[in-house]
């Protein structure tokens, strides 16, 4: 008698032992080469169709211009190779100093306001776990950087005006009660450093906000584990991974901020004169272009300018990695 169960159970296959012909062609299919798949030419051509306008608009905004300041900086009326006569005149001018004194004073303290205070609100923000308030937190900060510079100045005229100003009673608590005893010039680099804070801290938060989002959480939660509280672990996880951006904030500010003419400007107009119009470097180039028709002199004070934002670029740069690339 045949039994019926013997046969069907040596007839079929075990579902955990494949057939041999089967682990053959698997072993076939495995030890082929993967090919990796073709890309579409036009992959291929579409990202030099969009570095385009960025490098045409660099060429023609940026480095041609850059190149003719220098040579105007290095020549003289007539065309003549003059390599240190114009910075000569330029460094010779009591102004310059004086004005140079102005910017360093003002771009060292907003500089510095926004290596602590964006740095202090983004790790802050970060914290915060509830999302609606998270979210409500960063557009508070970004709403300011919405306005032009020129409207920000326009409207700090008005905050800073003891009689107008919102703010009246505490200007006038600090001894203060005229427009022009508020904007006196060795207030100024406090009061443009304020308006710069004001307008751009916000951008370079929500910034911040979403480099610390790229810290992994399992080194994060690693890090609580081990009993670190918040302040450790901002000192020793959070700010030596933000050291690239902070860097990147320190360059773009520096170049900024060794732009000023806006603020000074404009207040000089509003202050009839208490502010002079020759307080900044760029506005002693203006002076030496269009008052004094010396385009030479205005062009050797923008290479020192940029001289000097490249010098400090470069020690940023060192000192915060930049362009340092992680082993993989």
């Amino acid at each position: 008698m045949i039994d019926l169960t013997s046969v069907q159970s040596a007839g079929s296959e075990t579902p955990n032992r494949p057939a041999a012909g089967r682990v053959r062609e698997d072993q076939v299919a495995s030890s082929r080469p993967r090919r990796r798949p073709k890309r579409a030419a036009g992959v291929r051509s579409i990202g030099p169709f969009f570095v385009a306008p960025y490098v045409l608009f660099t060429l023609a905004f940026g480095v041609i211009p850059g190149l003719y300041a220098i040579y105007l900086a290095v020549t003289d009326a007539q065309g003549g190779f003059a390599p240190t006569a114009n910075f000569t005149t330029v460094m010779g001018d009591f102004r310059f100093f004086a004005a140079a004194r102005h910017v360093a004073l003002f771009v060292g303290i907003w500089v510095v306001s926004l290596l602590v205070l964006v740095v202090f609100f983004a790790i802050v923000v970060h914290a915060i776990r509830v999302r609606w308030l998270s979210a409500s937190a960063r557009l508070f900060f970004y709403i300011p950087g919405a306005l032009a510079g020129a409207s920000s100045v326009m409207l700090w005229l008005f905050v800073l005006d003891p009689v107008a100003s919102p703010v009246g009673p505490l200007l006038r608590a600090l001894g203060f009660d005229s427009f022009p005893s508020v904007i006196q010039p060795t207030h100024l680099p406090v009061i443009f450093a304020i308006i710069a804070f004001w307008t751009g801290a916000g951008g370079w938060i929500v910034v911040m906000y979403g480099a610390l989002n790229n810290i992994p959480d399992e080194l994060m939660e690693a890090a609580r584990i081990d009993g670190a509280n918040p302040v450790q672990i901002a000192l020793h996880i959070q700010l030596p991974l933000l050291r690239k951006w902070i860097a990147y904030m320190a360059v773009l500010s520096l170049a900024a901020g060794t732009q000023l003419f806006v603020e000074p400007s404009l207040l000089s107009q509003a202050s009839n004169g208490v502010v002079p119009n020759d307080y900044s470097l760029n506005q002693l180039a203006y002076q030496y272009a269009f008052d004094l028709n010396d385009f030479n002199g205005s062009a050797a004070i923008s290479v020192l300018l940029l001289l000097v934002a490249l010098v400090l670029s470069a020690v940023f740069v060192a000192k915060g990695g930049l362009f340092e690339t992680e082993d993989v």
